[in-house]
């Protein structure tokens, strides 16, 4: 199941107390359906409890009876309402005019204060898709009529949602997004999908922890590389010694070094002090080494 399809499933099994608030949800969903005009109300949808909600709101507030159409693919649901009058019944119910020449959001049908959330809810069911948040950031509501969309771009805003707005001339589709993590959860919360906005917040938790240990991980092969990168010489040299003198042709202090480089030769500086008995400072360990360096340059 898709993030979408997950966030739509808990949209429509929030119960609304209000009567009102079941108005918004359908007008949300018919406002943005496939088409809101006096020859055809129409949605449709790929997921099958939406297209059963809606025929189901559709019965309860406006009393009339749906089909819900499945496609030959078993895809695809749709729900069309040709009946001239029937469309005028729907129109007027949410104070629109069979001849008004453009669709725009009319407030008078958002009583109390969640009649707003519903609505976004409705249109999200109809026209909205969020990807997973997994994968990536991105919530977009396909709206069919221009005027509709800026209609909805002025809502948002007025909630602080803030999206913005693109146009599909192809498809003449237009599309209002987003393409932030914060704004999608503000979105998923003010619908209803709180369940689905937190496991929008899980996953980003566990990117910060991944990347965190990436990063970690990142930082100490960097160390043991440059530790690697500087032993190297070091032990170069010590072998030269060895090689042309051996270890007790040194003063014991530098033997006792040459000793524990040979023997630790992925440990830092710090590391080696405290292989000392007593330990000895870190910059004791470095003037040690340089030392043997140097002297194995002498020979």
């Amino acid at each position: 199941m898709t993030f979408s399809s997950r966030v739509k499933n808990e949209l429509i099994k929030i119960e609304y107390e209000n009567a009102c608030c079941k108005k918004s949800l359908l007008y949300g969903m018919s406002l943005f359906g496939k088409s809101f005009s006096s020859r055809l109300i129409a949605l449709q949808t790929e997921n099958e409890m939406t297209a059963q909600l809606y025929s189901n709101l559709l019965k309860e507030l406006c009393n009339i009876d749906t089909e819900i159409i499945v496609s030959q693919s078993g895809k695809s649901y749709t729900i069309n309402i040709e009946d001239s009058k029937q469309c005028a019944k729907i129109m007027g119910y949410f104070g629109h005019n069979v001849n008004e020449p453009s669709i725009r959001i009319n407030v008078n049908n958002f009583v109390c204060d969640n009649c707003v959330k519903a609505f976004i809810a409705g249109a999200f069911l109809s026209c909205g898709t969020v990807s997973s948040p997994e994968k990536d950031y991105h919530l977009e509501f396909t709206v069919t009529y221009l005027n509709l969309s800026k209609s909805f771009i002025t809502l948002l805003n007025e909630i602080d949602l803030n999206p913005k707005y693109s146009n599909r001339k192809k498809y003449f589709h237009h599309v209002i997004y987003f393409k932030d993590r914060e704004s999608i959860e503000d979105c998923l919360y003010i619908m209803g999908a709180s369940s689905c906005m937190f496991d929008m917040m899980n996953v980003e938790i566990i990117k910060d922890i991944r990347n965190s240990a990436n990063r970690k991980a990142n930082c100490e092969t960097a160390n043991i590389e440059k530790m690697v990168k500087a032993a190297y010489p070091q032990i170069s040299a010590i072998e030269k010694i060895i090689d042309k003198k051996g270890l007790e042709w040194l003063p014991e202090q530098l033997q006792q070094m040459a000793t524990i480089r040979l023997e630790n030769p992925n440990s830092s500086l710090s590391e080696l002090a405290e292989m000392f008995e007593p330990p000895i400072s870190k910059s004791g360990v470095n003037h040690r080494l340089k030392k043997l360096v140097k002297i194995a340059e002498e020979l």
